[in-house]
């Protein structure tokens, strides 16, 4: 195969989505030709264009454009921490709380499940189970007094090694005879014929340009940049989805409050569990008719560890964690931008208070962090995360909210730059807000345990809003639906109006959940894989 080839289906871009996809779509056609484009290069160094024509309006809630994606083969799996979580019933629900814009229903999850087993098998989680109860493992409540009920505890995420997608399957990719990589190509143009599409690729570092045949084509690069490809590509539609670009979603993500449970503090699970070899971890999440009830948006809430950039924790191992992650280049050895300025706060504070925290509970201060490092760094399967035993029986509660579909959340073009105009809407906030009361309720009212704030009451929508920070997390620009009226894809993926175009991104996903996408969108491209094996399509 080679440029001249008219291949029967092509994927723009190498995230897990896409190389899911193409291998599923490979294994059960080998005799039909694929072509992937992917415009990173492993041997790419610095600053891209792509990501220097994004223009974040709202950087306070929104991470900048390198923070957010990986313009490289394999994407944000590049980065990411491994968290592996399912979107939840209510998320395909239309409820009071979204004004009529959940535009997807319960029949897309009920089929999407199908092919859960086959995405945890890429991801490299175990089994395709995120509830406790469907475990072959005793449940065990997470502190000595928690029963289940309006809030639960049985809802799990799975962690993966984290498998970084670029490096696990790139052999496996090219060892596929019915596979063409094109890499270090940009898409940027397209127009479709009766008979195929015509894709315009340029290679980064010239001008030169070919034609790339092809009879189906998958848009597969990630929320902004599919977005972005439909948006300068305006020309193929017929009539232009109006909602193409907007409803951008992500996540409302923070700590307000800590947990004080009653009961034995040996008894609280405040860590990781195991799944077999699989690291699992617990959240809090409301019952579904509860927070429809209560006017509440799907918001997990988890056990997590004081303020590490605050000395006032007295944590000898906090404290020495701490100032590793603001050691200039060994920071950013530890964990990419994100992860590191929510253990930093993205600032330099009380070096002299957190070298006493050390000596004071030296030689733990120095052991713990080593054991914990050696998980985290040395072994193959990674520990996730960093989680430490509290004798007073308090955590922090990390909270992760979706936010409700807002039409003036968007993306769209100004000449070459592509404009994300993002902003966190009062009804997100006070969600948050209403949600860590409801549990409060809930906790007192069986005996568990109580909610402790940070701040006070009056103070907490400034706090949150102040805060928060993502755009990590993507969705909702090239939404499904059951018409160009209310959305860009159909159930199928299948772009309105424009026979044979899909869009497998997270963008399709009209409501953001309390959960993280990728794990999700890595089952929907095993869907649309199958889906594009039946010879009608």
């Amino acid at each position: 195969m080679g440029k001249d080839t008219i291949f029967d289906i092509t994927i723009i871009g190498t995230g897990p989505a896409g190389i899911i996809l193409a291998l599923e779509f490979a294994k059960n056609n080998p005799n039909k030709r694929i072509s992937l484009v992917e415009f990173g290069k492993k041997t790419s160094l610095g600053n891209n264009f792509l990501d220097d024509n994004i223009v974040i309006k709202n950087t306070i809630n929104h991470y900048e454009p390198y923070s957010c994606t990986n313009k490289t083969f394999g994407g944000t799996s590049k980065t990411w921490g491994g968290r592996c979580v399912l979107y939840d019933e209510i998320d395909f629900i239309q409820r009071p709380i979204l004004n009529g814009q959940c535009t997807w229903d319960l029949s897309i999850f009920d089929d999407v499940k199908k092919y859960i087993d086959v995405a945890s098998t890429y991801f490299e989680c175990g089994s395709g189970k995120f509830d406790l109860h469907e475990l072959n493992i005793p449940y065990t409540p997470i502190s000595e007094k928690f029963i289940e009920g309006d809030v639960t505890d049985s809802k799990i995420e799975r962690w993966s090694m984290p498998t970084r997608f670029g490096k696990r399957y790139k052999q496996e990719l090219l060892s596929q005879k019915n596979i063409q990589l094109f890499e270090g190509y940009e898409a940027y143009h397209f127009n479709k014929t009766d008979l195929f599409f015509n894709i315009s690729l340029k290679y980064r570092s010239n001008s030169t340009d070919f034609i790339l045949k092809t009879n189906k084509l998958i848009i597969a690069a990630g929320a902004q940049e599919s977005t972005r490809f439909l948006l300068r590509n305006s020309h193929v539609f017929e009539t232009y989805p109006k909602y193409l670009g907007k409803f951008y979603q992500s996540h409302v993500s923070g700590k307000i409050a800590s947990i004080k449970f009653y009961g034995n503090s040996n008894a609280t699970i405040f860590g990781f569990e195991k799944d077999n070899d699989i690291y699992i971890r617990r959240r809090f999440q409301f019952d579904s008719k509860y927070a429809i009830k209560n006017n509440l948006l799907n918001t997990a809430i988890w056990l997590d560890n004081p303020l590490y950039y605050n000395p006032a924790h007295r944590s000898g191992a906090m404290s020495f964690m701490y100032l590793m992650m603001i050691t200039p280049v060994l920071g950013k050895l530890l964990a990419p931008p994100s992860i590191a300025n929510s253990v930093t706060n993205g600032k330099v504070n009380s070096v002299g208070k957190h070298l006493i925290n050390i000596l004071r509970d030296f030689p733990k201060s120095l052991i713990i962090p080593m054991n914990i490092f050696f998980k985290r760094y040395v072994l193959k399967r990674k520990l996730p995360g960093i989680f430490l035993f509290n004798p007073q029986n308090e955590y922090a509660l990390h909270f992760h909210s979706e936010q409700i579909p807002d039409e003036n959340n968007k993306m769209y073009l100004d000449g070459q730059k592509l404009i994300i105009d993002y902003k966190l809407n009062d009804i997100d906030v006070e969600s948050v807000i209403s949600s860590h009361e409801h549990l409060d309720m809930y906790l007192r009212k069986n005996n568990i345990g109580e909610l402790k704030y940070w701040y006070p009451k009056e103070e907490l929508k400034n706090i949150i809003t102040s805060n928060s920070k993502d755009g990590i997390h993507q969705s909702g620009t090239t939404r499904m639906s059951n018409s160009i009226e209310e959305g860009v894809v159909d159930k199928n993926l299948e772009v309105f109006g424009i026979k044979g175009l899909y869009v497998c991104s997270s963008s399709v996903f009209p409501t953001s959940s309390q959960a993280n996408p990728t794990f999700m969108l890595g089952a929907f491209a095993v869907r649309l894989a199958k889906y594009l094996s039946n010879e009608k399509n």
